[in-house]
């Protein structure tokens, strides 16, 4: 019997594919639960802490608190940036 497929197509003569899981679709995600305006917050927010960090490491007369809150807050938005990259990966 030839139903068209090449035996390498044909799921009974692949020895390989004959203890694979049947193939299904990816869950299809809900219609705005793509994370809206999170990403480009970070971003906007990345940027600002990390310039604000420079100008402020470098500028005299500022003590040593206000660049390392910057810098915090420059680390948190990275991490913020990764969970929400490996969230939108998974869902």
């Amino acid at each position: 019997m030839h139903n068209g497929l090449t035996d390498r197509e044909n799921p009974m003569t692949d020895p390989y594919r004959g203890f694979a899981a049947p193939e299904t679709e990816p869950p299809r995600r809900a219609a705005g639960t793509g994370g809206g305006a999170v990403r480009p917050v970070l971003w906007t927010l990345l940027f600002l802490c990390a310039v604000g960090n420079a100008v402020t490491s470098s500028a005299g007369g500022v003590g040593p608190v206000v660049p390392l809150v910057l810098g915090a807050a420059t680390l948190g938005c990275i991490a913020g940036l990764v969970v929400h990259h490996r969230r939108q990966r998974r869902a």
